[in-house]
């Protein structure tokens, strides 16, 4: 049985820990150094997942593009997003204007992928307490937005939901297929 291969993008402001959850789910590291993706860094990950409707399991490999955050991005984004069957769109929950971003992020995507699916990833939840966080999430749902499948809590640092959020993603591509 061959392989598939769907195209996923990370897409959010700078900053946010797009490149962290990557590292953390593709090679189980974590760095607190800041290194600034520029342009484009695609990443392979060999997943397994149920195939639709059977018992079976078939392997999808993911090719993650971990796409800069930077305000000169918008210009270059088409390109980068084109093909993509998939999303996560992530925000920095200590940072408020990367949360109020997402709804620009999703409009972006669905623009140029008008049938691929979202996760929304609220990031860096070892950063904030409890009480914040459940407030924030609260107020910040996005699942009412046309193809938003869920928003997740993360963290790259402890790998809080780093790899529910690409597992789910990739399910739900394969359910298109």
């Amino acid at each position: 049985m061959s392989t598939l291969s769907k195209k996923i993008c990370l897409v959010g402001d700078f900053g946010v820990g797009k490149t962290s959850l990557i590292r953390r789910f593709v090679d189980r590291q974590f760095s607190d150094q800041y290194l600034s993706t520029v342009g484009v860094k695609i990443s392979r990950k060999l997943v397994e997942i149920s195939a639709p409707n059977s018992s079976d399991k078939q392997d999808l490999q993911l090719l993650i593009w971990d796409i800069e955050g930077s305000t000169k991005f918008k210009a270059i984004a088409p390109t980068y997003l084109q093909g993509a069957t998939g999303a996560l769109l992530v925000s920095d929950v200590t940072r408020q204007e990367t949360i109020e971003h997402l709804s620009e992020h999703i409009n972006l995507f669905l623009s140029i992928n008008p049938q691929g699916s979202i996760i929304i990833a609220l990031n860096k939840i070892d950063l904030i307490d409890l009480e914040k966080l459940e407030k924030l999430v609260f107020l910040n749902q996005f699942e009412d937005q046309k193809r938003v499948l869920a928003t997740y809590t993360t963290s790259a640092k402890t790998g809080t939901s780093v790899d529910e959020i690409f597992q789910t993603l990739a399910n739900k591509m394969m359910e298109k297929k």
